[in-house]
């Protein structure tokens, strides 16, 4: 997750050996121990409803997990003045042979699970599949950090504390609906499941896909694809429209001249790399024109990330969508692209 409330992408890793007993007394952060911040979060739980068998079973032993912290601290940053790596080698380790195979077999073996999320929903199946399958390999690669541990230890660490105590509270809830604490395990960051939700995103978007009561997104495709699906519901997704199409740009054409000059509130850095917002009419006007059809009046944005000469396209307000589950371009146009390839 992915995703909206946290940073563009998270690690997928094997749970390290427990630190030592004492290291929640040594590396107290903020001047708080471990201990004592763990019994802090355990008094909100109590207080947000949460129950006293829950939060024992899902807090008993807890240490801090050092390397959670290694990890957080060695995401990357902004680009630097030297630009940004170029699209195209990325696409083409992301988007290769055995993703788009993965991608056509989950496509037609779960189509009646896909269906019914797109009738629900309103978004296309080849999306959602796209989304499962760049979180999580369709599944296969979940991670198996203890999450409860892993939030406490970043809640603790203090640099995002309020996102983190408010993601490990959020766990606690989830566990209350009767899920194991070997079962809320995922990335070292908190994202968990088929779709990488964070807790809050779960208790916010998890949705029942196959009408049993309950959402399972651990092993249940038909709630996995419905928690999807309701996720880019609720970000805007434009039903019947494409999230973007391949553009011929003429030569000499200077992208530049149209670059966005509004700054976004929310991930400035992926955003600044638009142009203006313009109907396919506009662009054709000036000479660039969509490979496939679009209606005249469909406001789209012009995206050349490799430089002039290279490969360009106008994207609809549905990549936005996209970029909502991960707020990156080359996580948005693998989605985008594997999802064409899987209906190819």
């Amino acid at each position: 997750m992915i995703y909206r409330f946290l940073i563009a992408a998270l690690a997928l890793a094997t749970l390290s050996a427990p630190v030592s007993p004492t290291f929640a007394q040594t590396q107290a952060r903020d001047g708080i121990a471990f201990n004592v911040y763990l019994e802090q979060l355990k008094s909100r739980a109590r207080s947000e409803g949460v129950s006293e068998a829950t939060i024992r079973r899902m807090t008993v032993g807890l240490t801090p997990n050092d390397r959670v912290i290694r990890l957080d601290r060695g995401q990357p940053g902004s680009p630097t003045r030297r630009g940004y790596p170029a699209l195209a080698p990325y696409i083409a380790t992301h988007v290769n042979s055995v993703r788009i195979r993965g991608g056509r077999n989950v496509f037609q073996n779960d189509r009646s699970a896909l269906r019914a999320a797109e009738a629900e929903y309103g978004v296309p199946g080849q999306i959602i599949v796209a989304i499962f399958g760049h979180e999580t390999s369709y599944g296969r690669i979940r991670g198996n950090f203890d999450l409860s541990r892993s939030l406490a230890t970043l809640a603790w660490e203090g640099r995002r504390r309020e996102l983190f105590s408010n993601e490990f509270i959020a766990l606690m809830k989830v566990a209350d609906k009767g899920y194991s604490r070997n079962q809320l395990v995922g990335s070292y960051a908190g994202a968990f499941g088929n779709p990488q939700f964070l807790p809050s995103v779960y208790l916010r978007l998890a949705a029942d896909g196959d009408g049993d009561g309950r959402a399972n997104i651990f092993s249940n495709r038909s709630d996995t694809f419905a928690s999807i699906a309701n996720y880019f519901r609720d970000a805007g997704w434009r039903t019947g429209q494409p999230w973007g199409v391949r553009a011929n740009v003429p030569a000499g054409f200077n992208v530049d001249a149209y670059r966005n000059k509004l700054k976004a509130q929310v991930c400035p850095r992926v955003h600044e790399r638009h142009s203006q917002w313009k109907t396919v009419r506009e662009w054709r006007d000036l000479g660039v024109r969509a490979q496939r059809a679009l209606p005249d009046d469909t406001l789209v944005s012009l995206f050349q990330p490799d430089g002039p000469g290279r490969p360009a396209w106008l994207l609809t307000g549905n990549y936005r969508v996209i970029l909502e589950y991960n707020c990156s371009n080359y996580y948005a146009m693998s989605v985008g692209l594997l999802a064409d390839e899987i209906v190819n």
